[in-house]
């Protein structure tokens, strides 16, 4: 009798002793390729087919469903087996069966996404895509279930931090990056006389309340962007403004006059709070940190006050040998950087009495101070004619990162809270207004309008606008930077409540 025994997908049927071996490639095609060796029929009539193998079992260890769902008869939905015969018969029976659309847009991405095909290529279907180890494994151009090929390989990810499913291609193209469109003119323009054209004062600021101080002289006028409604706040007679300055939060104004002293108004109320002595010359420059005061003078000293205490400063720091021309306090509240007439820049801590960094780069006076709100410690400085150059340090490592010449004068500087850019102005000799991109510092913009030095730079509130003031009279408001994105609490800025409570 017959040995009947089982076989797995990739055993080759063991030839029969009776009747004699057939060659391979005389064998009739069956399941996938797959050989069945002849009947037998006694008496010259047909009789039952009696096979080597009682049934095919095929190994699924180490199979690949997704190249074997690749590999199913394309012209139908059967693989390959039983009654119906071959895939490649069934194929090529006329077209009864349907063929999917090789444009259809959902089968090409299925194809790209599931199969690693290349949706360009549409004609890899049939002998291209199943050809790559040769035929099936009997040789014949039987089904293709059981053939194998070479899975081909993704081209590399656009980039590896990418999180999108779907690889680049020509039929997903990846949308383009809009570039923003800074109007080169700007959308108000307020006349300002008696604006002094003088590089060592600082007579404008914004509020976080949205209104804009501007000194005029011997008055301070406060002009509301929500109702455009002016307003005097006070009138110095004999002295003269050299600097104001907004508190952070609130409706504290700072004032600075000709004759050394500090003023605190309320806005709110046009009310004068308190009046602080401690200097010997003009006041050219303010800066708040929540409840303390940083006043810089011609007499070469920074006073630090606190409002709330009743002496009128708390300490005296000396280190400059020119009148001091620029101070900033870091969004933190950690240091205090001080320009000076004699080219210097220095690093304070908010209670020490020495400095904790001395810059000396700059070969003109250092007036233009700007600290980074997206990265701590990263301070931005402009010099004067002789320099023209804005240069970066980091405080933390107190090193110098780099250095610009923008071909003149650098007035002010001013970080953008929505992206990372930076505004600076300028005066000798071009009189513009230039939008940096850090840390590339490729120009965004340049805007022009100024007839004069533009001495005086203020943000708004919303981080959208910045103001100018020249020497020609004139306060231009420009729309540079965009709006900023809604965040949810645990994603707000990281200084943002560096001076509340909770």
């Amino acid at each position: 009798p017959t040995v009947r025994f089982l076989q797995n997908a990739h055993a080759r049927p063991l030839p029969s002793m009776e009747p004699p071996y057939t060659p391979p490639s005389a064998r009739s095609s069956g399941w996938g390729g797959f050989s069945t060796p002849p009947s037998r029929s006694s008496g010259g009539s047909s009789s039952k087919a009696d096979y080597t193998g009682d049934r095919f079992i095929p190994t699924r260890r180490g199979v690949n469903l997704a190249e074997q769902f690749a590999l199913l008869p394309e012209g139908g939905s059967g693989g390959g087996g039983g009654s119906g015969g071959s895939g490649a018969e069934r194929s090529g029976d006329g077209g009864a069966a349907t063929t999917p659309r090789d444009d259809d847009p959902y089968n090409m991405l299925l194809r790209n996404e599931l199969l690693g095909d290349n949706v360009a290529v549409t004609s890899r279907r049939g002998s291209g895509r199943h050809g790559a180890r040769g035929g099936s494994a009997g040789g014949g151009s039987g089904g293709s279930l059981f053939q194998y090929r070479v899975s081909p390989a993704r081209d590399a990810p656009a980039s590896p931090f990418s999180l999108s499913p779907v690889e680049a291609d020509p039929m997903l193209p990846a949308a383009r990056r809009t570039q923003r469109k800074i109007p080169s003119v700007p959308y108000k323009v307020l006349d300002a006389p008696a604006l002094q054209d003088d590089f060592y004062l600082h007579l404008v600021d914004w509020s976080s309340t949205n209104v804009l101080a501007v000194g005029l002289g011997a008055c301070v006028y406060l002009w509301s962007a929500c109702t455009s409604k002016v307003t005097k706040l006070c009138d110095l007679g004999q002295e003269t403004v050299t600097s104001v300055c907004w508190a952070q939060r609130g409706t504290h104004l700072a004032v600075g006059t000709s004759v050394g002293e500090v003023q605190v108004w309320d806005a709110a109320k046009a009310s004068l709070l308190r009046t602080m002595g401690g200097h010997l010359g003009r006041v050219g420059t303010l800066s708040w940190s929540g409840p303390s005061l940083s006043s810089g003078s011609r007499d070469r000293t920074i006073c630090m006050r606190d409002v709330r205490s009743a002496p009128p400063f708390t300490s005296q720091l000396v280190g400059h040998k020119q009148e001091v021309c620029g101070l900033r306090w870091a969004h933190d509240g950690s240091q205090l950087a001080s320009g000076g007439n004699d080219n210097k820049l220095f690093i304070w801590s908010p209670h020490g009495t020495s400095p904790l960094l001395r810059f000396s780069d700059h070969t003109a006076a250092v007036k233009a101070l700007a600290w980074s709100p997206h990265q701590n410690g990263l301070l931005a400085s402009g010099g004067g004619t002789a320099d023209r150059c804005i240069r970066f340090w980091n405080t933390q490592t107190a090193t110098a990162l780099s250095a610009l010449d923008t071909g003149s004068q650098v007035c002010n500087l001013c970080w953008s809270c929505t992206v990372n850019e930076l505004v600076s102005s300028h005066g000798y000799s071009q009189n513009q207004i230039v939008v940096w991109r850090y840390s590339s510092m490729a120009k965004v913009a340049t805007l022009s309008g100024h007839t004069m030095r533009v001495l005086y730079l203020a943000l708004s509130p919303d981080g959208q606008t910045v103001v100018s003031g020249a020497g020609d009279e004139t306060l231009r408001f420009w729309n540079v930077f965009p709006q900023a994105r809604r965040t949810t609490g645990d994603e707000a800025a990281p200084f943002s409540r560096a001076y509340t409570v909770r």
